[in-house]
Parts: C-alpha cells; structure tokens; sequence
C-alpha cells in the first residue's frame, strides 16, 4: 500500500511539490542542459556557470555532471530543497532572477532556461535582471536563454484558441490541469489560467501566472544597452521545439524568429 502523502493543492501546485513537477515533465534524456551544454562549448564558454530558475536542478547537475562548476539559483526553497537532494553536484542557492547579487563570485556564463527570463514583467525588471548578469559575468562571458518568443503571437491564435488539458499519475492519484492561455496586448503578458483537479476529492484549484512576450529586435535593444553583443537569435531547433534539438544541431541558416520559442546567445563586452 502506498503511504506517500499526496501534495495539497497549494497556491502553486508544481513548485510546491517538485516530484510533481518532474513527473508532469520528465525530461528523461536530459535534452535541456545538453542543448546548454552543446552551446556553452560551441561558444567556448569558461567552466563557471550560474543557472537562473534552477528549478528541481535536473539541468544545473547535468552541467555539473559535464565538468562545470555550477551554482543552481531558484525563488522556491522546496524546488532548492529538492535539487540538493536528488541532483547533487551545483551548489544551490535562494535568489530572485529579476535582481539577484551573488556578492564577489564571477561567472563564465549565465544560463536561463524555460522561460524563466519571462517573468520579468517589467522593463525595469529586465533592466535590472540584465545589470545583475552584467555585474556576475567577466568580461566576455556567455548569457545563454531559452524562452517563449512574442513574434509568434503576431497574427496568430492557435496557442489561445482551446485550452490545453493534460494528466499526470503520481503515487495513486491522477491530477488533470487544464490550461487557457490570454494575451494582455496593454501590459505585453502572456497570461495563463490553470485549473487542477484531482480524483482523491482533493478541492479544485485555480492557479495564475504570466509571461512577459518579449520580441527580437526588443532583446536586442535591451541587450546592447547593458553591454551585450548578441551572437546568435533563433527560433528553432531548441530543446522544447518541434521537432526537438538533437546533439550538435546547429541553428537554421539563415536564423529566423518564426517559431513559439525563441533561443539567445549574447556575450557581454
């Protein structure tokens, strides 16, 4: 009999409970830290990594797994709590992506994987997200970020047209969410509404979140005003396009930024 207490419903479901989150998704070959990884050598980036949103630190210990000194950063204690213990290797530490200072440590590369730039909302959230890289990389160093593109949202609604419904089993109980994503044109967010359910009687919760839609020549601007040079702006292959990345794909020639996701390469100069 299973005696695994199952999560509450909190007021964030999959950060409150990261065995939950890695099973909603697995990423069982790792395609995410070696798509970094893959890119981190191409660029010939140094051996010092900060990986911002670390979330459950399955890509921080892949990177550190591939010979790198890597610190995982994350807002979330139980996501932090749960890397150390099941992806040993990155030293871990609680700090906020949007304005972090990690004292006198230098960094080779900064890694921002899953959206997680995305939630700098503001422009001065992104203004001092991007001063913060600048002030934790040395000269020359690599910031690397994989997200959602805004360019995919001109003229196109296929994303918020019906609501995405998906299950997950974990420990006896399935838990489905269906999520509807909205665009708020004033505030340039992609607002998200996800509805859980559970088939243990568990209440229904309702959870929001929102990502900013940044768009190419937008990142560029932000990007060379705090000091970066971009090397490289794509929108696919990458770990979460379709079809996915595979080892040593290079980006497409010419580079475009047609597709739902949208990958970054700068150096700081």
């Amino acid at each position: 009999m299973d005696t695994t207490p199952h999560p509450p419903l909190h007021s964030n479901l999959l950060t409150d409970n990261p065995a939950l989150y890695e099973a909603r998704f697995p990423d069982p070959e790792r395609r995410a830290g070696r798509w970094a990884e893959d890119c981190l050598r191409r660029y010939d980036a140094g051996t010092r990594v900060l990986d911002l949103g670390c979330g459950t630190g399955r890509d921080a210990a892949y990177l550190s797994r591939a010979g790198r000194a890597v610190v995982g950063a994350d807002l979330s204690e139980p996501m932090l709590a749960h890397a150390r213990a099941h992806h040993p290797g990155p030293e871990y530490v609680h700090a906020d992506l949007r304005r972090f200072d990690l004292g006198e440590r230098e960094f080779d590369a900064v890694v921002c994987l899953d959206s997680a730039l995305l939630y700098c909302h503001t422009n001065a959230q992104l203004d001092t997200f991007l001063d913060s890289c600048r002030r934790a990389l040395t000269p020359g160093g690599l910031l690397l970020a994989e997200m959602r593109n805004g360019a995919y949202f001109l003229g196109r609604t296929d994303l918020l047209d019906t609501p995405t419904v998906d299950t997950v089993a974990w420990h006896g109980v399935t838990y489905r969410s269906t999520t509807t994503l909205h665009l708020d044109r004033d505030a340039q967010l992609l607002r998200r509404t996800r509805i859980w359910t559970a088939d243990d009687d568990t209440p229904d919760l309702r959870q929001r979140s929102a990502w900013r839609l940044l768009f190419p020549q937008e990142i560029r601007r932000a990007l060379t005003a705090h000091g970066f040079e971009v090397l490289a702006l794509y929108d696919t292959p990458g770990p979460r396009t379709e079809p996915p990345w595979q080892q040593g794909q290079l980006p497409a020639d010419p580079a475009c930024a047609d597709g739902d996701r949208l990958h970054l390469v700068a150096r700081l100069v």
